[in-house]
Order: structure tokens, then sequence, then C-alpha cells
């Protein structure tokens, strides 16, 4: 399986939960840390980690182990490290605050029928 197969699979575990405004940006010609940034919102504590738990679910049994997880008590956010894929789940607050999608701006932002 391709990394962007991986990727749109966790995409669709974010929407199976309703995640708020998914992103997708392509950073594997700017950076060397991973291919993908997914960047999702939740609503709440509890959405946050069921957000955190489908992604897991869904590409462990794709293959994919999550190599390292932060935030997940607190989730105000979540970083979810896949090698190649980075997530980042953030409650509204925090999304506003660390702006990861101006930050990364010169990464390619891409849609999921891209993947």
């Amino acid at each position: 399986m391709t990394i962007s197969e991986y990727a749109k699979i966790a995409v669709e575990a974010l929407e199976d939960k309703k995640a708020q405004d998914i992103r997708i940006i392509d950073i594997s010609e700017i950076s060397t840390i991973a291919d993908y940034f997914i960047i999702a919102g939740g609503d709440n504590r509890n959405q946050m980690q069921a957000l955190a738990n489908n992604v897991e679910e869904k590409l462990g049994r794709a293959g994919m182990p999550l190599r390292q997880i932060e935030g997940y008590d607190s989730a105000n956010w979540i970083l979810m490290d896949y090698h190649d894929i980075i997530i980042h789940l953030f409650d509204h607050e925090n999304r506003l605050f660390y702006d990861l999608e101006r930050i990364w701006r010169d990464g390619k932002l891409i849609e999921k029928t891209e993947l």
C-alpha cells in the first residue's frame, strides 16, 4: 500500500467521526520529516479521542502501526506520528493559536481525491 493510500484511509477515519475542516498538506517537497500532514478539528475531548482512536484502528488494520502519540489525555492537540504521515487533531482554540496551515503554507494543500 502506498503512503497516499494510507493517508486516504486516515482522512476517511476522521470523516467517519465527523472531524471538522480536514486539511491535507503534502510536505514531501519541502521537508524530510513526513510526506503528509493531516490537520483536523474536534469539538470536545471525547470527540478528539474518538478521532484518534478511529484513525489508529483503521490504519492499524491496514498495516500501518502508530509510532507515537502525544496529547491524547488532555486532547486539546493530539499529534499522531505514522512516520510518513503526521496527524494533528486540534480543538478550535489551539488550532487557531498554532495555525499549522500558515506555518506549512509552502506545502501543497491537496484534496482527498488527489491522494
